[in-house]
């Protein structure tokens, strides 16, 4: 009797063991970057759009009319013409810069000599500490 009662549950495991095959997983990814369906990237573009929290910054000189930025073209390139004018007034015992010397523009010194490497322009503001070197080679 008790082998039959240990016998029973044995057979009715084999039963379900052979009954329960296993089946072959096959993934097919969505995005069409990735082998996935194409007619899924409309939907993952207007996905990813709505999600996306981030605005491009935007530049206010776009925003401007084309007056106000004809205006302040205008201001830039006669500000620019001055200070060329200005400029040139002050180096103009240097010439072209092919004279070695130094001077001095409102904050800025400026320092002017010829090297192996070739013509090396110190350009020192004495209001912060900042500095820089221009290179012009031969």
């Amino acid at each position: 009797m008790k082998k039959s009662k240990l016998f029973l549950p044995i057979i009715i495991m084999l039963f379900f063991a052979t009954a329960g095959f296993a089946q072959q997983f096959s993934y097919k990814p969505l995005n069409p970057a990735f082998g996935g369906d194409t007619f899924n990237y409309n939907w993952l573009l207007s996905s990813a759009t709505s999600q996306n929290k981030l605005t491009a910054p935007t530049n206010p000189r776009d925003q401007e009319s084309e007056l106000k930025q004809f205006g302040s073209n205008l201001n830039r390139q006669l500000l620019s013409q001055i200070s060329r004018i200005l400029l040139q007034q002050q180096i103009g015992g240097l010439g072209d810069f092919n004279q070695e010397g130094s001077f001095t523009y409102g904050t800025l010194n400026v320092e002017i000599y010829q090297s192996d490497e070739g013509l090396v322009i110190n350009i020192l503001d004495t209001s912060n500490g900042e500095e820089t070197q221009v290179i012009v080679p031969n």
